[in-house]
């Protein structure tokens, strides 16, 4: 079933682009569904295809074709999920380490939007057409913690703008190896494909996207390890495991960027011999703050280190506490 709007342009919005005029007639509609219902030829000035670019005049005729949002492509999976707040506009999730957020090639399924499909039944964002759970920040598959996503449209264009401006708090717990000098600070680095293994990303001298991570020691293990606080100020792909990395200083069991010192793989056996397979970059996102897209209230969740990130605590202070280097 297709909905048709019409909205015939009025003097104040003269030389206005097409997709800005739109958003705010309609706000029910995101900017990027918009886009797409342009770029489909689904939104027409006086019946004729445009760019969301066009600047309008007085009295043309924009027409708006709007399907019924279709079901997302990913499968609804029955998951368990560790729900730590749900309401009708958004839900917030204690991901496991091991959890893909979105299914990709080598995970179409047991990722985190097809147990939110499942959970969510009809209340889902119909942003670009398709419903789906309005993520609009991510996780890597090893780290665990706190995720928040949208329920529908207002919900999703609300958390995005928030995360667009940084108003979107992440406070994540890591495990490293060694001691930063200064134990406080803020590391800076744009960030983007290295250019030497497309499948990682690297601090980049001429291009790449602006990234900025704070930091804080808060327990050091001798010289062995240290566990930090980061505060992420933008949100790149890897990016902590990326700027601890440059400092020389990995996180603990990272196989991408977290190479272990010479003398310590006995803390590496031992937390293969304790976590199995199951072992992963030791960093968890314990603590996420926002402003609630509809209520406009202050949320602010935390959540506990899980038993594996408890565990590898557990072995670096018996190994600090034996001096072993």
């Amino acid at each position: 079933m297709t909905e048709i709007r019409k909205h015939i342009i009025e003097p104040h919005e003269v030389d206005q682009r097409l997709d800005r005029v739109l958003a705010g007639k309609y706000p029910d509609l995101s900017r990027t569904r918009i886009k797409n219902l342009i770029e489909d030829h689904k939104i027409l000035i006086n019946e004729k295809k445009s760019l969301p670019s066009a600047k309008l005049k007085e009295k043309d005729v924009v027409m708006i074709m709007i399907e019924a949002a279709v079901d997302a492509l990913p499968i609804a999976q029955d998951i368990p999920l560790d729900i730590i707040y749900e309401d009708q506009d958004v839900i917030v999730i204690n991901k496991a380490a091991g959890m893909v957020v979105h299914p990709a090639p080598g995970n179409y399924e047991q990722t985190l939007v097809n147990a939110l499909l499942a959970h969510c039944e009809g209340s889902l964002s119909g942003i670009s057409g398709v419903k789906r759970p309005g993520i609009v920040h991510r996780l890597d598959k090893g780290t665990s913690g706190l995720l928040v996503a949208a329920k529908h449209d207002k919900a999703h264009q609300g958390l995005s703008a928030q995360f667009a401006k940084r108003d979107l708090k992440r406070h994540y717990y890591a495990l490293i190896w060694g001691v930063l000098n200064p134990q406080e600070g803020l590391i800076e680095g744009n960030i983007g494909r290295s250019p030497h293994n497309r499948q990682k990303m690297a601090l980049l001298k001429h291009g790449g996207k602006e990234a900025r991570t704070h930091y804080k020691t808060i327990k050091i293990f001798g010289r062995i390890a240290s566990l930090l606080e980061c505060q992420l100020e933008t949100g790149r792909t890897h990016q902590i495991r990326v700027h601890l990395a440059s400092q020389g200083h990995g996180i603990i069991c990272d196989p991408q960027y977290g190479r272990t010192p010479k003398g310590l793989m006995n803390i590496i056996k031992a937390l293969y011999d304790i976590n199995g397979e199951s072992t992963r970059p030791f960093l968890h996102a314990y603590c996420l703050n926002f402003i609630h897209p509809v209520t406009q209230q202050e949320m602010k969740f935390k959540c506990e280190m899980p038993k594996d990130f408890r565990d590898a605590v557990d072995i670096l202070l018996k190994t600090s506490a034996t001096d072993v280097q």
